[in-house]
């Protein structure tokens, strides 16, 4: 078993920053692919960004690439999404998320093993 908990989320304007967490405990020790999802009101939930717990390789929506980081804390179970250059369409709950692998991560039906409860975040325009 794995938990997964999320902080960091909050109210900013447009153009602005925030910086979320997931603190991850329990089965740390499988090679898990981490990962961010978000889901908006009316809409499906959809994939944000991903680190290998390892590898530290990253993935990215093409709707974040370059305005999203993500990335593992050294030494410390905990990974992070550097939000930057928020826009309102980013007006989500934001899900932490655990896999096996990227194609699970990244598939249409996405195959995932723990999610957190989610932290809110809201840009205002």
């Amino acid at each position: 078993q794995v938990q997964l908990v999320e902080s960091g989320g909050g109210l900013v304007q447009a153009g602005g920053s925030l910086r979320l967490f997931c603190a991850a405990s329990g089965r740390t020790d499988i090679n898990y692919l981490m990962g961010w999802f978000r889901q908006a009101p009316g809409k499906e939930r959809e994939f944000v960004a991903a680190v290998g717990w390892s590898s530290r390789s990253t993935y990215y929506a093409d709707s974040v690439e370059g305005r999203f980081t993500v990335s593992r804390e050294n030494g410390e179970n905990i990974i992070h999404l550097q939000m930057n250059g928020l826009e309102a369409v980013d007006t989500a709950v934001y899900y932490c998320a655990a896999a096996l692998s990227a194609a699970q991560m990244m598939a249409a039906n996405p195959r995932i093993d723990y999610w957190g409860q989610g932290t809110r975040v809201t840009v205002s325009s």
